[in-house]
């Protein structure tokens, strides 16, 4: 009996009705009809009643929240003026506030940056080095940064891209509406400046507060009631912050060209024969010359599948970077498609063998380089569709044409946290039709195919499942899940198949070989232990054998097409990686890509040969040969290679142990000087790969390495501040250091030699050229002596004849390296935009225009003239790709 019952009956009883009533009669009873309502009209007056009750709780702990978050911000100030008091008895000076703005923070963000002198005779080298300690500096701009926010942004850190960090240490902030007082200097920063950093955003309550749970906002929401200073004071003057040549200026009198990186000036000088002649405002045109990519070494299989395959065009193709190379190995020729801007990361074959699409990540800049799918053709290179630029967040991490309909259909997997499948109809329109999306699923996702003989099947697999989907006629996408039954669920599925008769073979993370029965979502047959570790792909050949890889044994194994048995295997050789991809080639040739971006091709029962070999991790230094068309390269990888630019292959490869920071090249060419990120650094003979030299100066990086014109001494500039230099003997067997240059206050990044080999300048981590005596190690402070000086080399970014380099809204990071050729005609950039970038020399003007080329997808770290500047080369860092070009 229900509750209301109950009720009713008990009502029925007060009025005094007979308990032998039936209870039919019962509910038919007017009197059950008005019990029943009442009794729900004081169910929802209750509930009424609980409902405020709770409202006004939620509203009680938000404003107790708001409080005590009050409290804390008041105690932080308290922090703070104690601070400030403590650094008042430390130093009575007043200090000189220079407030450089980082490109992305909101306008009204102010960062304070204190430069401290004291009345004693300490020279101002001595200051630098106090004030700027090598920890509060920048490091190297990578592919991103975290963005460290305002002391008065209203949101918080985030991974975004953003500037690297200001290389001048930050005190705690003042507030903007508060003027210091004129003896106290701004308090550096210690150990209650993150509390001050968390609490003094007025507008982190105000966001608290908009987003709590109950939509409700608290009376504390309003900046006025916890902004602890009075705006209506305000008489601080904002500062105006300057930043590359934008605001440049010339002083006739003195002929010097003052321009600004991170809101520091910087002090040029025009040389004597250019001082009467120089005018700011001209516009130095783009060289006559041009880059033209001629070829592209490296390829990407340290983390992509499925990305080479054999085209009728007897081409291999395949992505390193931003790059999709067309790769002729008979006639040793590269033909290259670069319309993409940023990381390629899939790669899929039309049917008729003649189209390609291709997908991209998002880059540094959403707006230029939106993860996106080209579709083009593989003869002409001409781009067909231009598919989903504003439909994807992530990367494209997977691409299938449909096969079984002539490839009308393009399957995408875009590699967000959902992993959403859609699918385009991409010929129609110039930007294709999306047909349909859903969600895949949260785990990853490493392989999607359209089933070859079954229209409208697709099959997706990865970690801990595999997917069978069929797309209906109205565009839905239903998913079956693979059913493993009792064999033990693999930890991922890794890769996936098709046999000719239609079923799906997929291999797993466990070694083990499944074959699913057509149409069914069950296992027809499996095989056990096929490889040691995960099975990274499956290729099945014209005749129906299958051939498989080993991911972590580096085993070929090729099975007939009934699966009984492996026919024949074979190992590949453990310093080019485990197997990534294995495609078949020409005749009964196959090519394979390993996980050590390699590429290899031969025959199981032949053996394979190496034709491509690339770094496996940031590639950081270049060096080119003094007199022969090759260079040298190195990084993290711990891999030294030489390289020959008119065979376009790698005469060497040694595996230094170390990772490896900077490169160069004695002055007869003989040996080459690889720099360590421990600080040690090694001389290698270029002939017999014998370490002749070792030597150690301090535990920092060897940023940058630089011999004299001459070949007599040798410059190594290191994280650690300071130059050492080196005297060369015994044809560069012999290496005899002279001393140290110490006066930089961060991290040396680049050094040039006199032709005389006399003298040095060098660029530092926070924006500094100095000159340098090299005999005797002292730095030249009348730099206006130098102005004349005639320099070997140019890859000081920093220099007069290189103002031209900086965008007009640089920040001090973006242009890494620099390279004049040796007539003296050209100079070259890379910067943290992907860019290779051409100029004239001297690039003297504020506003030089200069010819732009793609194909690295992060920063080029490093670019170079060969000797006779026919050619240039560049490296990317993260995407570990060697790109060489002519100059035409």
């Amino acid at each position: 009996m229900t509750d209301g019952e109950n009720s009713a009956d008990d009502l029925s009883k007060s009025e005094d009705i007979s308990v032998n009533r039936s209870i039919p009669d019962i509910i038919e009873s007017p009197n059950f009809n008005d019990a029943y309502t009442a009794w729900h009209e004081m169910l929802e007056a209750e509930s009424r009643g609980v409902a405020g009750r709770l409202a006004d709780l939620e509203r009680k702990v938000l404003e107790q929240s708001d409080e005590l978050m009050c409290l804390k911000a008041t105690l932080a100030e308290a922090l703070r003026r104690v601070s400030q008091l403590e650094g008042t008895k430390i130093n009575h000076q007043p200090s000189i506030v220079s407030s450089p703005l980082r490109n992305g923070t909101a306008k009204d963000t102010v960062r304070l940056r204190t430069q401290q002198y004291t009345g004693s005779k300490t020279t101002s080298l001595e200051v630098n080095r106090r004030s700027y300690g090598s920890s509060n500096l920048p490091q190297r701009r990578a592919v991103h940064y975290q963005s460290t926010g305002s002391l008065h942004s209203d949101s918080h850190s985030s991974s975004s891209v953003s500037p690297v960090p200001s290389p001048s240490p930050r005190a705690t902030p003042l507030p903007l509406n508060k003027k210091p007082p004129p003896s106290t200097p701004s308090p550096v920063a210690n150990g209650s400046s993150t509390l001050h950093k968390r609490w003094s955003s007025t507008g982190d309550f105000h966001q608290h507060n908009a987003n709590s749970p109950s939509g409700m906002h608290s009376k504390f929401s309003t900046k006025s009631f916890l902004n602890l200073y009075n705006t209506r004071s305000n008489n601080f003057p904002t500062p105006n912050y300057k930043h590359g040549t934008k605001e440049a200026t010339f002083n006739e009198e003195e002929k010097t060209v003052r321009m600004f990186l991170r809101g520091r000036p910087i002090i040029l000088y025009v040389p004597s024969e250019m001082g009467d002649s120089y005018d700011i405002t001209k516009v130095t045109t783009a060289p006559a010359q041009k880059l033209k990519l001629d070829w592209v070494y490296g390829y990407r299989g340290r983390d992509c599948r499925s990305n080479l395959y054999y085209l009728p065009t007897g081409e291999m193709v395949y992505f390193v970077a931003a790059v999709v190379v067309l790769y002729n190995v008979e006639e040793q020729s590269q033909r290259h498609y670069l319309g993409h801007t940023d990381d390629v990361k899939s790669l899929a074959i039309h049917p008729n063998k003649m189209l390609v699409a291709t997908g991209q990540c998002a880059g540094h800049d959403r707006r230029d380089a939106r993860p996106h799918i080209r579709v083009w053709n593989s003869v002409s290179l001409h781009t067909q569709a231009i598919i989903g630029m504003n439909d994807f967040d992530v990367s494209v991490c997977c691409l299938s044409f449909s096969k079984a309909d002539g490839g009308s259909l393009l399957l995408a997997v875009d590699e967000a946290p959902d992993h959403i499948i859609s699918i385009w109809d991409w010929q129609k329109g110039d930007n294709g039709h999306k047909i349909t999306e859903t969600k895949c699923s949260v785990d990853t996702i490493v392989a999607a195919e359209f089933h070859p003989l079954d229209r409208n099947i697709i099959v997706t697999c990865g970690k801990s499942h595999i997917a069978f989907w069929s797309l209906d006629v109205g565009g839905t996408l239903y998913k079956r899940m693979g059913i493993f039954e009792s064999r033990d669920k693999p930890k991922y599925v890794t890769c996936v198949g098709f046999l000719q008769t239609g079923e799906t073979i997929t291999g797993d993370s466990n070694g083990n070989l499944e074959v699913w029965g057509r149409g069914t979502n069950t296992i027809w047959k499996f095989i056990k232990g096929v490889h040691e570790g995960a099975v990274f792909s499956i290729c099945v050949l014209k005749d129906g054998s299958i051939v498989t890889g080993g991911g972590k044994d580096g085993r070929i194994v090729l099975f007939d097409s009934s699966l009984q048995k492996p026919r024949e295997e074979t190992q590949i050789e453990g310093h080019f990686g485990g197997i990534r991809v294995v495609s078949e080639g020409c005749g009964s040739q196959l090519i394979v890509g390993t996980t050590k971006n390699c590429i290899l091709t031969g025959t199981v029962e032949l053996g394979f040969q190496p034709i491509i070999l690339g770094h496996t991790d940031e590639l950081c230094s270049l060096a080119s040969h003094p007199s022969i068309q090759q260079f040298a390269t190195s990084g993290y990888d711990k891999v030294l290679q030489l390289w020959d630019a008119m065979s376009h292959s790698i005469l060497w490869s040694k595996d230094i142990g170390e990772q490896a920071q900077s490169l160069a090249f004695t002055k007869d060419g003989t040996t080459v000087i690889v720099g360590c990120t421990t600080g040690r650094w090694m001389v290698f003979d270029i002939q017999t790969r014998e370490l002749l030299e070792s030597h150690s100066d301090g535990a920092e990086p060897i940023q940058t390495i630089q011999c004299s014109p001459d070949g007599s001494m040798l410059a190594l500039g290191s994280r650690d501040n300071n130059i050492y230099i080196y005297q060369v003997s015994e044809e560069g067997h012999k290496y005899n250091r002279v001393g140290r240059c110490m006066g930089h206050s961060s991290y040396i990044t680049h050094v040039d030699w006199s032709t005389d080999s006399q003298t040095l300048r060098t660029n530092s981590g926070d924006y500094e050229l100095l000159y340098w005596n090299a005999a005797t190690c002292r730095q030249i402070p009348q730099t206006g002596v130098m102005r004349d000086v005639e320099w070997a080399t140019n890859n000081c970014t920093i220099t007069f004849t290189t103002i031209g380099i900086w965008p007009e809204n640089a920040d001090g990071t973006d242009v890494n390296f620099c390279d004049r050729s040796h007539d003296e005609k050209l100079v070259a950039t890379g910067d943290d935009f992907g860019k290779v970038k051409l100029y004239s020399y001297p690039a003297s003007q504020p506003k030089s225009l200069c010819h732009s080329y793609g194909g690295h997808s992060s920063h080029v770290m490093a670019v170079n003239f060969l000797h006779d500047d026919t050619r240039l080369v560049s490296i990317g860092g993260k995407d570990t790709a060697v790109l060489q070009w002519t100059v035409s």
